[in-house]
């Protein structure tokens, strides 16, 4: 039995791990060295805020508070994920993958936190809590999921550049926190608002017709319990030369009205909803402007 081929695998592996550990310290070292007082006076403050996740939830009773129903949602599945996200890192993630924090002696004493954590450095906690509030409220309400996304990876970045992780316990974090606020979408889908179908309105340029020449009206006189007949006596009165058709009780509406827009410059109708429909439908197919006479 030939084993050298599993060996030779277990010990690419094993260098690809020691390759990316490498690459790991190497741009913590990076950030941690960079002098930046940019980096001094912002990050600190930040991840202060996040700890025990205070900045995610003064924003989700923010968004529950003031917000609309998606983000009202949002909150709630983002706080949920969040609160499963810190179980499972600390209490499970932590234990499993061991390894020590970084050396606070390469960052600058202006960007160094009073308070350093002692638990194992993989995976961040702040960095897992931020995906999983962040994916959750973005499966509610995609635009504010976006921009607390970029909240979460500046939190994420805090904890590399005030020394308390390396980049690669932070990538680890996101990706818990995210996966596990996808995984409660199986569980408990998040709404989809239904939204009506917005299209430009369909508009014909046509001269005036003060008088009524080239309008074609066709009108049930016994609609709306007899307002289409007072609409018929007002449209005599103010547009004269329009051609006046009267539905009767056996009339086929939609034949008279495509009988009327052949001849008609301007299609006008008068009737309840199902008759200005179907006008509308015959002067699309007409390719002739509509009038409708409430």
């Amino acid at each position: 039995m030939d084993l050298l081929p599993g060996r030779r695998r277990g010990r690419g592996i094993r260098q690809i791990g020691e390759g990316l550990g490498t690459l790991d310290r190497e741009v913590f070292e990076a950030v941690a060295e960079s002098p930046s007082p940019l980096l001094d006076a912002v990050m600190p403050p930040l991840t202060k805020a996040a700890d025990h996740s205070k900045l995610w939830f003064a924003i989700a009773a923010g968004l529950a508070a003031f917000g609309s129903s998606s983000a009202k949602r949002g909150a709630t599945r983002g706080v949920v994920s969040l609160a499963l996200t810190s179980l499972l890192t600390n209490q499970v993630a932590k234990r499993v993958w061991k390894r020590e924090r970084p050396s606070r002696l390469l960052v600058p004493l202006a960007r160094q936190t009073r308070r350093h954590p002692t638990s194992n450095s993989l995976p961040s906690g702040h960095s897992a809590s931020g995906a999983a509030f962040a994916v959750g409220v973005g499966l509610e309400n995609p635009p504010l999921g976006l921009g607390l996304a970029l909240l979460a990876g500046l939190v994420g970045m805090s904890r590399v550049a005030t020394g308390a992780h390396y980049p690669g316990d932070v990538l680890a974090g996101f990706g818990i926190g995210a996966g596990i606020a996808v995984l409660g979408a199986r569980v408990v889908p998040p709404i989809a608002e239904a939204r009506m179908p917005g299209a430009e309105p369909l508009r014909v340029d046509t001269p005036a017709r003060p008088d009524g020449e080239g309008v074609t009206l066709v009108i049930n006189p016994a609609s709306g319990s007899g307002t289409g007949a007072r609409v018929l006596d007002e449209v005599r009165e103010a547009l004269p030369r329009a051609e006046i058709v009267e539905l009767g009780e056996n009339d086929d509406v939609v034949e008279v009205l495509r009988s009327a827009a052949q001849r008609a410059e301007v299609l006008g109708v008068g009737g309840g909803d199902g008759t200005v429909a179907a006008a509308a439908a015959v002067a699309v197919d007409a390719g002739v402007p509509l009038a409708v006479f409430p």
